[in-house]
């Protein structure tokens, strides 16, 4: 289990405020991928005084920090993830929006053989799949 995200903001030196850490407490317990628009509902939701620009301010300094990893998936929406989760890839349902996580030895074990075919040794990857739900028949 990852090191709670205040507790890594407070090891790179970053300034807690309470709304920081109701904002850092809204992105633990998320098991989505939230963008800042639901984060801010979630935060504001625990505390009324937390701003939309605190929100933006925070998850920025978040990432910039290494505490959290930004993803795009192509909707104009940025989403946001701990950092520090499980390794885990991506499937997007295109018509929804909807994301979902999951890991395939198979595939983790393909990557590392084309790294490898082609003279690297792999250090990391992200893989996004998009598709559409099929038709059941």
């Amino acid at each position: 289990m990852a090191e709670p995200i205040t507790a890594r903001c407070e090891a790179k030196g970053l300034r807690m405020t309470g709304q920081r850490r109701i904002i850092a407490q809204v992105l633990e317990d998320s098991s989505d991928h939230p963008d800042v628009e639901e984060l801010y509902a979630r935060a504001s939701a625990l505390d009324a005084g937390i701003s939309l620009a605190t929100v933006y301010r925070t998850v920025k300094l978040f990432e910039e920090a290494g505490i959290l990893d930004r993803l795009e998936f192509g909707d104009g929406r940025a989403r946001y993830e701990d950092a520090e989760r499980d390794h885990h890839d991506h499937l997007i349902d295109i018509q929804t929006g909807a994301v979902i996580e999951f890991v395939d030895p198979e595939i983790e074990a393909l990557q590392e053989k084309i790294a490898a075919k082609l003279g690297y040794d792999l250090r990391g990857h992200r893989l996004e799949l998009y598709g559409v739900p099929r038709k059941k028949r």
